[in-house]
C-alpha cells in the first residue's frame, strides 16, 4: 500500500474514533463522575501510551532529551490530560453533547488569537473576519439561534466548554514549540496529567472505584479519544505527502460527531448546531486557504504582516 494511501486509511480512522468521542463522554457521564472519567481514562491511557513506547524502544530517548524539554512536557501535562479533560467532561456533564462538541471545535480560532500576545504575530484582516464569523457560529451555537439568549442550558457548562478550548489551544501552543519526539511529550505530559489527578481526587475525597458497567466507556475513551488515536493521526502526518490534504479530512469529524450523537445518545439535533458548525468550520477552511495562498504568494496586496504570518498555518 502506498504511503498516501495509508496515510488516508490512518486519517479515516482517526476521524471516525474522534467522532464518536463525544457520544463516548455522555454514555460514561451515566455511570461515571467527571472525575471518575478523568482519573481512570487517564490511568489507562498512561498505560497504553507507555506500552507503545516500551515496544518502540524509544524510551531511552528519554536520557538525551534535554531537563528543558522533559520539564516543559511535565509542566504540559497540567493543562492536558489535567485541566482540559476536567473541565471538558464536567461541561459535557451539564450540556448536550451537540453543544459541548461544538463549542470545542473553535480551538483553532483560539489558537489563532493567542499566537498574537504568545508568538507576537499579526493578524490579517482575513483573519479577523474569520475570526467574527467563528465567533458568530459559536453565539449561534450556544444559543442555539436566540442569539442574545441562552435559554435554560447552564451557563457555567458554556463558560467551561469555553475555557476547557482556550486551554487545547494553549497546550498545543506550547507543545509545538519543542522538538522533543511527540509520543514521549505525550507520555510525559499523560504521567505528569496523571499525578495531578490523583492529588485532586485524593484532597477532594473522590477517589472512588466505578462500577462495573463504566469500565467499557472508559476504556473506550482512554484509547480512542486520548491515547492511541493520536498515534494514528500522527503516523498519517508522518506518511502524508500533502499535510493539507488529509488536515481537511479532519472537519469532517464534528459533524460526523452529529450524527453519531443522535444515532447513540438520541440527542435530537438543532438547526442552529448545525448552522454554527458551518460558520466555524468553513472560517477555518477559508483561514488555511488564505494563509496557504500568503505562502505561495507573500507580496500579494491582500495580505499584510509579512513572513511573522507564515508560521500560522
Amino acid at each position: 500500500m502506498a504511503p498516501q494511501t495509508q496515510a488516508y486509511l490512518l486519517t479515516a480512522l482517526s476521524v471516525f474514533f474522534w467522532s464518536t468521542a463525544a457520544s463516548a463522554f455522555k454514555l460514561a457521564l451515566r455511570v461515571a463522575s467527571p472525575l471518575q472519567i478523568l482519573l481512570y481514562a487517564t490511568t489507562l491511557s498512561f498505560l497504553a501510551l507507555l506500552a507503545i513506547v516500551l515496544a518502540q524502544g524509544t524510551i531511552n530517548q528519554l536520557r538525551t532529551a534535554s531537563r528543558n524539554s522533559v520539564a516543559r512536557a511535565t509542566v504540559l501535562g497540567i493543562l492536558n490530560p489535567f485541566l482540559y479533560y476536567l473541565l471538558l467532561f464536567q461541561a459535557y456533564a451539564l450540556l448536550p453533547g451537540q453543544i459541548a462538541m461544538a463549542l470545542n471545535y473553535g480551538w483553532p480560532l483560539v489558537l489563532t488569537l493567542l499566537s498574537v500576545p504568545l508568538l507576537k504575530q499579526h493578524l490579517t484582516r482575513w483573519q479577523v473576519g474569520s475570526l467574527a464569523i467563528s465567533f458568530s457560529g459559536a453565539v449561534l451555537i450556544a444559543t442555539q439561534g436566540k442569539m442574545f439568549d441562552i435559554g435554560n442550558l447552564s451557563r457555567q457548562g458554556i463558560l467551561l466548554a469555553v475555557v476547557s478550548t482556550v486551554i487545547w489551544a494553549l497546550f498545543w501552543l506550547l507543545s509545538a514549540q519543542d522538538r522533543l519526539d511527540p509520543l514521549l511529550k505525550l507520555l510525559i505530559s499523560f504521567g505528569s496529567g496523571l499525578i495531578c489527578t490523583l492529588l485532586y481526587c485524593w484532597t477532594t475525597g473522590t477517589l472512588l472505584w466505578p462500577d462495573a458497567i463504566a469500565w467499557a466507556p472508559l476504556i473506550y475513551i482512554a484509547l480512542f479519544e486520548m491515547s492511541l488515536t493520536f498515534i494514528l493521526w500522527l503516523t498519517a502526518l508522518h506518511l502524508s505527502t500533502s499535510t493539507a490534504a488529509i488536515g481537511n479530512l479532519m472537519y469532517l469529524t464534528p459533524f460526523l460527531s452529529l450524527v453519531c450523537l443522535h444515532l447513540v445518545i438520541d440527542e435530537q439535533i438543532h438547526p442552529a448546531t448545525i448552522g454554527g458548525l458551518v460558520l466555524i468550520i468553513g472560517s477555518l477552511l477559508y483561514q488555511a486557504h488564505s494563509c496557504r495562498q500568503t505562502k505561495k504568494n507573500p507580496q500579494h496586496p491582500k495580505t499584510h504582516g509579512g513572513d511573522k504570518r507564515k508560521s500560522n498555518d
